[in-house]
């Protein structure tokens, strides 16, 4: 048995497949993960994100202790609820974790770490916060409902206060702030607009419901997945983990190397890196669907895919692959001991529910 989520025993009676996900028991569809990942795409839909793990840092010198903690410069974080996207890195330069860290006060930031690394993560935090005289908070009394596309806000608003939903509705893009009770932050992982909200555990099952209420439909992780991969965003896991570095997993806008004197953990290792191997986009222009593991085949040798679905917004099969760096345009792909034709794209592959790249074939 996993850990279970505050929001468990919800997803039963509503029907949801269970799974396995990084040692937690979670929903992967309700009815047809297709029809989920329509609803989020055209309307509004809410997953139940609360295996991620909320870490409250808290001290004088909590900001110089993210600048060596964390690859991306927490001093672009100027006003209060500002969102920073980053890679947490060992010393070798390989990717402990991605997060989202928040900027709440000078003496306050907040951490959002993903499910799988949350334990491995809370011992590197703790085993390098003692020098800075940082208290680590771990926040297991908050669920995170991820409330997602294009309808998303104006359902999530109905659900509060008109000054507080106004309040929410004023939210920049990743920014956040504690809103009647909430921490509602304009963030996500779809392509799409929306909120991820903080809300006290117990205050959960009745925000579900309600969202349910008002039209908001029921999404797993199955349609997360084939929403973050249209949307060209990494997983943990598949796409970077400890054994790759940002720049050869797409993330090296991630890194900041300026100031120069800025000494953050794995910075030696990657001035020393010159990556041979980099993250690209496919988009399968024969018939098949593109999986994880599948060789890749180019002219400066193999790679192979990292994240591979069939996309439901294009009818295409899509993909992220780690390939030989250098310029390419055409590859193939392995499936079942047959070389099928890929196109190298850019992702994102959708955002906001267009097509971001042309599907024609060989266009």
């Amino acid at each position: 048995m996993g850990r279970k989520t505050p929001l468990f025993e919800l997803h039963q009676e509503l029907g949801a497949r269970i799974v396995d996900f990084g040692g937690w028991d979670m929903p992967v569809q309700y009815s047809s993960q297709i029809g989920e990942h329509h609803a989020v795409r055209r309307a509004s839909g809410v997953f139940d994100v609360s295996h991620m793990c909320p870490v409250d840092l808290k001290g004088p010198r909590v900001r110089e202790f993210l600048q060596h903690l964390l690859a991306n410069d927490v001093a672009k974080l100027k006003r209060p609820g500002k969102a920073l996207y980053s890679c947490m890195l060992n010393e070798a330069g390989g990717v402990l974790d991605d997060l989202i860290v928040y900027f709440m006060t000078e003496s306050w930031f907040r951490l959002v770490v993903n499910a799988g690394t949350r334990d491995s993560d809370l011992v590197w935090i703790r085993a390098h916060s003692g020098n800075f005289n940082v208290e680590v908070i771990e926040r297991t009394d908050l669920a995170i409902l991820a409330i997602q596309g294009p309808e998303a806000r104006a359902k999530t608003v109905s659900l509060l206060s008109a000054s507080a939903a106004d309040a929410a509705m004023a939210l920049g893009p990743f920014f956040g702030r504690e809103i009647d009770g909430w921490f509602v932050a304009r963030t996500g992982y779809t392509g799409e607009d929306g909120f991820e909200v903080m809300i006290p555990e117990a205050d959960a099952v009745r925000t579900w419901r309600e969202l349910n209420a008002a039209g908001v439909a029921s999404c797993g992780l199955g349609a997360r997945d084939t929403l973050r991969l249209e949307a060209g965003m990494n997983l943990y896991g598949h796409d970077m983990d400890e054994s790759t570095h940002p720049f050869e997993s797409g993330l090296g806008w991630t890194v900041a190397m300026q100031p120069a004197d800025r000494h953050f953990i794995g910075r030696a290792a990657l001035e020393n890196i010159t990556p041979s191997r980099q993250l690209v986009g496919l988009l399968l222009e024969d018939r098949g669907v593109l999986r994880n593991h599948q060789r890749v085949v180019t002219p400066a040798g193999a790679g192979d895919i990292t994240s591979g679905t069939f996309s439901p917004t294009l009818e295409r099969s899509i993909a992220l692959a780690r390939v030989p760096a250098g310029a390419v345009q055409q590859v193939q792909v392995d499936i079942r001991g047959k070389l099928l034709n890929a196109r190298v794209v850019k992702p994102p592959f959708v955002r906001f529910g267009k097509a971001m790249i042309e599907t024609g074939v060989n266009a």
